[in-house]
C-alpha cells in the first residue's frame, strides 16, 4: 500500500494488548483504544506540539526496511531512540500540569511521524503500548512531505534523522532540528525537562557569527561593542522556548517557580563568536539536558560524545560554511 496523493495510508489490526490499532488520514489520527481510560489529547491549537519520526523515538535500522521482516516480528518492541527520554520527560511534565490545572489544555502533545508502511506501523502502535507512552497522533505520510501535516497540527519543534526534511520544515519557519542515533546515551531526569540550546543560529539569529566569518574576531568584537543595546533578532527555535516559557509560567503562578519541573538553559561560546569557543560537551554533561540543541555539528558532536543526546539546527552562516 503506497499512496501518492500526500494523503496519510491507513492500516488496521491488533496490539499486543489485543485492542485494535488504526493509522488514519492525518487530519484525524488516532491511536487504538487501550484497556484504561486515559485523558484525551488537546486540540492542536491549544497545545505545544512535539512532532518526532519513528526513527528518532525508536531503534528501527537496520531492519526497519525489510517489510516482511516487520510483519513476522510486529509483536516484538523497537527499543528506544535518542528521543525517547525528550518524550517521557513531556509526559511527566503533563502529568503534573493536569494535576494543577485539570480542564486545561496547555499540555505538550507528541505526534507520532513516519514515512513506513502501514504494516510497520502495527509495530509501533505495539512498541508504544510496550513502553506505556502516550501518544494519540499518528501521521503516516506515504513518503511525502510532512510540512503540511506539520502545519496542520501548528507544531512547536520538528525533530527528524532526515536533514532534507528539517531543511524544508526550516525554510517554512518550522522550528527542527536533526537527530542522530549514537552509541553512549547519559542517564536524565525522569521528573523534570530539561533542554539546552545554543544562542547564535538557534535562539537568536545568525548576525553576528556572519561577522565572525566574513571579517574576524575584532570585527566581530566591534560590532557586538556597537549594537551591546539593541536585542537580536530571533533565531528559528525562538518560538518553541517561549513555548516552554508560558508552561512554565503555570507551575510559576502556583507558587512552583523552585519546583518547576521544566528547566532551560543557554550553552554557548558567545565570547569567542561559538566556532572558537570551548567544546561544550563538558557543561552538558553536568547538566544532563534531554536535547541539546546547535548549529554547529562540531558542537553537536562533542556533546554526543560525551553521552548528550543533542540535534543540530542546519539554520544559517555556519551550513554554509560547513558545505566549503
Amino acid at each position: 500500500m503506497n499512496l501518492s496523493n500526500g494523503k496519510t495510508l491507513a492500516a488496521s489490526g491488533q496490539n499486543r494488548n489485543g485492542t485494535s490499532g488504526s493509522w488514519e488520514d492525518a487530519g484525524r489520527v488516532v491511536k487504538p483504544s487501550t484497556p484504561t481510560r486515559k485523558p484525551q489529547p488537546p486540540k492542536p491549537e491549544n497545545a505545544v506540539t512535539i512532532a518526532v519520526s519513528s526513527r528518532v523515538l525508536f531503534n528501527m535500522e537496520p531492519e526497519q526496511q525489510y517489510l516482511k521482516y516487520q510483519v513476522e516480528h510486529e509483536n516484538e518492541p523497537f527499543s528506544p531512540g535518542p528521543a525517547f527520554s525528550f518524550v517521557k520527560a513531556l509526559e511527566a511534565v503533563n502529568t503534573r500540569l493536569r494535576e494543577l490545572y485539570p480542564q486545561s489544555e496547555e499540555l505538550f502533545d507528541v505526534v507520532l511521524v513516519t514515512n513506513n508502511h502501514a504494516h510497520v506501523g502495527l509495530r509501533l502502535i505495539n512498541t508504544i503500548n510496550h513502553h506505556h507512552l502516550f501518544i494519540e497522533r499518528f501521521c503516516m505520510t506515504g513518503g511525502n512531505s510532512p510540512i503540511g501535516y506539520l502545519k496542520a497540527y501548528h507544531t512547536n519543534l520538528y525533530l527528524s534523522a532526515d536533514s532534507a526534511k528539517v531543511r524544508e520544515a526550516l525554510e517554512e519557519g518550522i522550528a527542527a532540528a536533526t537527530m542522530f542515533t549514537q552509541e553512549k546515551m547519559k542517564e536524565v531526569s525522569e521528573s523534570q525537562l530539561r533542554v539546552a540550546f545554543d544562542g547564535d543560529g538557534v535562539l537568536f539569529s545568525d548576525e553576528s557569527e556572519r561577522i565572525f566569518k566574513a571579517h574576524g574576531l575584532d570585527k566581530f568584537f566591534e560590532h557586538e561593542k556597537a549594537h551591546e543595546n539593541k536585542p537580536l533578532d530571533h533565531g528559528p527555535l525562538k518560538g518553541f522556548l517561549e513555548a516552554l516559557g508560558k508552561l512554565q509560567r503555570k507551575f510559576f503562578d502556583k507558587g512552583l517557580r523552585m519546583d518547576c519541573p521544566i528547566r532551560t538553559y543557554l550553552v554557548t561560546a558567545r565570547s569567542a563568536a561559538s566556532s572558537a569557543g570551548a567544546p561544550k560537551g563538558p557543561m552538558l554533561e553536568k547538566i544532563r539536558p534531554h536535547i541539546f540543541f546547535d548549529d554547529q555539528m562540531f558542537h553537536v558532536e562533542g556533546a554526543a560524545e560525551l553521552g548528550t543526546v543533542a540535534c543540530h539546527v542546519p539554520y544559517g552562516i555556519a551550513q554554509k560554511v560547513a558545505k566549503k
